[in-house]
């Protein structure tokens, strides 16, 4: 396994990561939870992500579950959670959202179901657009000198907003944000290569990448239709077979597939390798559901030796997506 900084920490993320949305508790039981999280460990991943949105809060209880009865020592591994959507099902006033209210009781919620003292990384789950960004950076940086939290950050936040968070930081000496979780893949690559830039290079940003597979669709499974087990196919999740299940990204996964097959490698492994080949990817976390998919996409890291300068270029005319700054 390899590891990476976070941004500008001292903290060492094993650059794939494994994560709990959709599948805890919606593909999950508790049993293959335990096989997943515990093959994910022996493989040499230290995050575990999750979030009080997922599963309205019961891929957290899975999750505390499965790492009370594994009693791993709890400084081998980073443990995450999520502040934003709420975990009732019928969110009350305050009980979603970023204000100082919220994030103190969800955080506090989160401890009790991962059964932590505290956790490693607390993201804002989106940005809040009726709450002052100057309360919420306030909030995470009390839940840090609470101990609650070691280090706080964004998911789905643009540029700016970032940035106005480390300038509210400075403004007052407060801790600012030191990660940020995007989406990033072959096919999503906007905030990644464009918008943060920005920030990379000014105060630094960790990225825990969500959905390097494109919720399983850079695995070729989609190819021939939406399986029936499979994530595209679960009530409620419609919206990703609208995003995915396009002609024309359907035919670049058709040559990206035969490309993988020149290199001997799966499709999968491909797409993981190519995310972490991005020097600012600290981490990609994987869903994986099954022991024989994990293990599949943990060949990334040697996929990625694989990734010389002829093999992107080769990408790259397939994708034919690379963000670019209009100057007109």
């Amino acid at each position: 396994m390899e590891y990476r900084r976070m941004g500008r920490t001292g903290l060492q993320l094993s650059v794939l990561s494994y994560g709990s949305w959709v599948t805890f508790h919606g593909q999950l039981a508790d049993e293959r939870a335990d096989e997943l999280m515990s093959q994910a460990y022996d493989a040499g991943i230290n995050f575990f992500d999750n979030a009080e949105g997922y599963a309205h809060g019961e891929s957290e209880l899975m999750m505390g579950r499965v790492l009370k009865a594994k009693q791993w020592d709890r400084t081998s591994y980073v443990l995450s959670s999520k502040v934003y959507f709420g975990s009732r099902r019928n969110s009350k006033p305050n009980q979603t959202g970023l204000s100082k209210k919220h994030i103190f009781e969800a955080c506090h919620e989160a401890l009790h179901r991962l059964q932590t003292d505290y956790i490693d990384l607390y993201f804002c789950h989106r940005p809040d657009p009726h709450v002052p960004i100057e309360e919420t950076v306030w909030a995470m940086h009390q839940l840090i000198m609470q101990g609650k939290v070691l280090y706080w950050g964004t998911s789905q936040w643009s540029a700016a907003e970032i940035m106005e968070a480390h300038k509210v930081a400075q403004q007052y000496n407060l801790v600012g944000p030191s990660m940020e979780q995007p989406q990033y893949n072959m096919f999503e690559r906007y905030k990644m290569e464009m918008d943060y830039q920005p920030v990379f290079r000014s105060v630094g940003l960790g990225t825990t990448i969500w959905s390097p597979l494109a919720a399983g669709f850079l695995t070729g499974k989609y190819l021939s239709g939406v399986p029936e087990e499979s994530r595209l196919a679960i009530p409620g999740y419609e919206w990703l077979k609208e995003r995915w299940l396009q002609e024309t990204k359907i035919e670049k996964t058709k040559k990206l597939n035969a490309l993988a097959q020149e290199l001997g490698v799966s499709l999968a492994s491909l797409a993981i390798a190519w995310t972490i080949k991005n020097p600012h990817t600290t981490t990609a976390i994987l869903g994986a559901t099954k022991k024989e998919q994990l293990t599949e996409n943990l060949k990334a890291l040697g996929t990625l030796k694989l990734l010389n300068h002829e093999v992107m270029v080769n990408i790259e005319k397939i994708l034919d997506n690379k963000p670019f700054m209009d100057l007109a």
